[in-house]
């Protein structure tokens, strides 16, 4: 009786959260102001959408996403690592949401087939194993695209930061030729087509067509993407945009520390990965080791 009044209870509480959910609410000041923020704090940067409307489950997972996203918005959750991770990898929210729920539900279908399995194979197990089963694969599930995105935006900014470093070179070349800041900005900008220069001329092109900075259009990148060396480049050039001389030993020296810190960083993943191919030769080693004592002392231990 205690497990089917714990499987009702944990089937009541998932009802009575889903109907709350769907019931409008009164708005709370707190929420309407975390709202705004996190509208605020949104990308200005618009995936690329297709010309023509989608159709059958495309369209019901982007109405899927959107209703979740506008529900978090309600509630003022701003998730902005995630938000930033999905703006580096040109990814939507809305798509991004609606795949951790698809996979959730498809985690707690998984779940009991993954016990019909169990009990095919002749493994009888107590009656609230399958719901311990679902709600364990539909966590797992629901987790598992915030774990791929973290690991490719994770690769997306490393990529970034050296492109960035080039790309400081680049305008302290232009400011020796003796441009302005801002044509060397835009110009270096537009030396290659890649993805990180293209986020940046964009960022800059927007700043010159509304009327803002372009070092504060670079801070507010910054922010959009979760990239502090981007943020503190805004920073610095608000603060030295007046001095052309202060501004080209600047962007020299960031660059540098840059090249170094990039450099610090492979030369620690090649000493992680040496570290790792040793202990696999010294694991190697152990084993034909045993391979060869066990013959000889496996007679010395019978002949005994």
């Amino acid at each position: 009786m205690t497990y089917q009044a714990l499987a009702g209870a944990l089937v009541g509480l998932g009802l009575f959260l889903f109907i709350r959910a769907l019931i409008p609410n009164k708005p709370d000041p707190m929420q309407a102001v975390a709202r705004i923020d996190a509208l605020r704090q949104q990308t200005t940067f618009t995936p690329h959408t297709p010309a023509e409307k989608p159709t059958g489950l495309a369209k019901i997972r982007q109405d899927l996403g959107t209703s979740v996203n506008e529900f978090y918005l309600r509630q003022g959750w701003q998730i902005r690592s995630i938000r930033a991770d999905l703006a580096i990898l040109d990814r939507s929210v809305e798509q991004f949401l609606a795949t951790k729920l698809l996979l959730a539900a498809l985690g707690i279908i998984f779940g009991p087939f993954v016990f019909a399995a169990f009990y095919i194979v002749g493994l009888h197990l107590t009656p609230t194993v399958p719901v311990w089963l679902a709600l364990l694969f539909g966590a797992v599930f629901f987790l598992l695209p915030d774990l791929e995105v973290k690991n490719q935006a994770a690769d997306k900014r490393r990529d970034f930061r050296r492109v960035l470093g080039a790309y400081l070179d680049l305008v302290a070349m232009n400011l020796a030729g003796g441009r302005g800041l801002p044509e060397a900005l835009m110009s270096a900008s537009e030396v290659s087509d890649g993805w990180a220069l293209r986020r940046i001329r964009d960022a800059l092109t927007d700043a010159r067509v509304t009327g803002v900075s372009q070092w504060n259009a670079l801070s507010h990148l910054g922010d959009e993407l979760d990239i502090d060396e981007l943020k503190d480049l805004g920073a610095a050039l608000a603060l030295v945009a007046e001095d052309g001389a202060k501004v080209r030993e600047s962007l020299a020296a960031r660059a540098e520390t840059m090249r170094h810190r990039e450099l610090s960083e492979i030369e620690g993943a090649a000493g992680a990965r040496s570290q790792s191919m040793l202990v696999a030769q010294m694991l190697l080693c152990a084993g034909f080791m045993v391979f060869l004592l066990y013959p000889a002392m496996a007679r010395v231990m019978g002949s005994i």
